[in-house]
């Protein structure tokens, strides 16, 4: 898989991404039950992909579960902890990373139907001394852009300010540091200090926490019982470990565990895939809980999948992002709504097609389950299997050294840790046979650096190159300046800057 920077400094979005078996591509009115022997057959394929990805990745466990055709499936595989095990089950909690956002997002929605927000309102709307470094972007910048990731500072800041109330409220007061990248509205940028300022908006509005505010507007409502925040509060639940992946074999680290609460709105949720595919269900429903109470209104549900701002990719090709979720074109100009999350030691997956009826998530308790995120969210397999949709065609292109010289350099992004040091890593890229080949180095390693490559398959777009110079299944590209020259390489969401 393509290598990413820390996934601890990074909280990566990372998407869970051969013809064969489809369900009826008919729109979500008209989607007639699959039959329950070609749904069986459907589910069997996934569950001999998982168990070989499994054995193949070092994945000790993982959990599944698939809504298709009006039929669900939920399934725990392997063991939560290979020092102490103890099988999963579709009620296993795991850590879910970045689809929390997307939890954010629809608790904020929650507030605009109410009408106590309003997302093209300027965050100072609502947070009076809102401040980054640049003066014009810290009032401009509105509630929406930091929903659909285009508020363009500097985004990956994982400052730790500990675990009282107040540290979201303090992590924002200290984003004067952060520098402007791109004007506000302009480019997509995956940006996790954005989301925080969206978990403070929610607090002064609601007068709480960022989490109470969470559990008693969506996880209560929609009655997501093995969902929360912190780790006191799945005691005598299964729980499944964070996993190092060390030659080739898993290996238990307590220390992936760990989250800080100021990147709670981000990343923190810890969840089971009975309650993953739940919340699907809501996304892909009208609105109300299971017990018929409204939580959103039909028209905010929608919103959230609408109205994309800039686009660009973030492991896959995105339209751009609505409210907190990514969207995601497809060869049948059927959208795809996904999102999925790493963290240390667990990687998630996660997409619903609302045309199609149909969603899908995966947990993992492993650095190496983003690879099997990758086969199964960022691939189209699972797609054109249960969906009947295919990604966009990308042909790999051999260029020659006069088309490739223009992208060739060095590539720098900036990250803040989590004691507030500053961190950065660098793409460095070279003209090679038909293709770009480079490496991805870190100043915080002492390492040579891990092999990235690019394989164009249009202008400034590429299909990303493993160490064996073979596409590993996700996308990346080139973003041009106004002058019309390369200034930023995009991968994993991130924008490195031409130097």
């Amino acid at each position: 898989m393509t290598p990413a920077v820390s996934r601890r400094a990074m909280l990566s979005g990372a998407l869970a991404g051969a013809a064969a078996l489809a369900l009826p591509s008919c729109s979500k009115r008209a989607t007639a039950a699959p039959a329950k022997s070609a749904f069986a057959a459907l589910l069997d394929e996934l569950d001999a992909k998982i168990t070989a990805a499994m054995k193949a990745y070092a994945i000790p466990g993982a959990a599944v579960g698939v809504w298709a055709g009006g039929q669900q499936y939920v399934r725990g595989y392997g063991v939560t902890n290979i020092d102490h095990p103890a099988p999963v089950d579709a009620d296993t909690v795991f850590r879910i990373g970045s689809t929390t956002k997307t939890f954010t997002g629809t608790t904020m929605m929650r507030l605009v139907d109410d009408g106590r927000v309003d997302l093209d309102a300027p965050v100072r709307r609502y947070l009076h001394d809102f401040a980054v470094a640049d003066p014009a972007a810290s009032a401009a910048v509105t509630v929406r852009q930091l929903l659909n990731h285009t508020s363009g500072w500097l985004g990956d800041d994982l400052q730790d300010f500990g675990r009282g109330d107040d540290a979201i409220a303090r992590y924002v007061a200290s984003m004067t540091r952060l520098p402007q990248l791109t004007p506000p509205g302009a480019v997509f940028a995956y940006n996790n200090a954005g989301l925080v300022v969206a978990g403070r908006i929610i607090e002064v509005v609601t007068g709480s926490t960022y989490e109470s505010a969470v559990q008693n507007l969506l996880l209560n409502p929609l009655q997501l019982d093995h969902t929360r925040f912190f780790s006191d509060q799945i005691i005598g639940l299964n729980v499944a470990v964070s996993h190092n992946v060390v030659d080739g074999k898993p290996v238990v680290d307590t220390g992936f565990w760990s989250f800080p609460r100021s990147c709670n709105a981000t990343g923190s949720l810890i969840s089971s895939v009975r309650d993953q595919l739940r919340y699907a269900r809501f996304h892909l429903g009208d609105g109300t809980a299971p017990n018929g109470t409204r939580v959103l209104s039909p028209q905010a549900l929608e919103a959230m999948r609408s109205n994309p701002g800039a686009g660009g990719t973030l492991q896959v090709e995105l339209t751009g992002m609505g409210v907190t979720w990514m969207l995601r074109p497809s060869a049948e100009n059927v959208t795809i709504v996904q999102h999925g999350g790493n963290w240390n030691g667990q990687s998630s997956g996660f997409f619903i097609v609302p045309e199609r009826d149909f969603a899908m998530t995966l947990l993992t308790n492993s650095e190496g389950g983003s690879r099997l995120t990758t086969d199964l969210f960022a691939d189209d397999w699972a797609l054109r299997r249960f969906a009947g949709i295919g990604n966009l065609p990308a042909t790999p292109q051999q260029l020659g050294a006069a088309e490739l010289t223009p992208y060739q350099g060095r590539y720098v992004a900036k990250l803040i840790n989590e004691s507030g040091f500053r961190e950065e890593a660098f793409i460095d890229f070279r003209v090679g046979n038909g293709q770009l080949d480079g490496s991805m180095t870190s100043s915080s390693a002492d390492s040579a650096g891990s092999p990235l490559g690019l394989e164009f398959y249009r202008p400034d777009y590429g299909l990303d190159l493993g160490g064996d110079n073979k596409p590993v299944g996700t996308r990346s590209n080139f973003v041009r300046g106004p002058d019309g020259n390369i200034a930023w390489f995009r991968n994993h969401g991130r924008l490195f800057r031409r130097q």
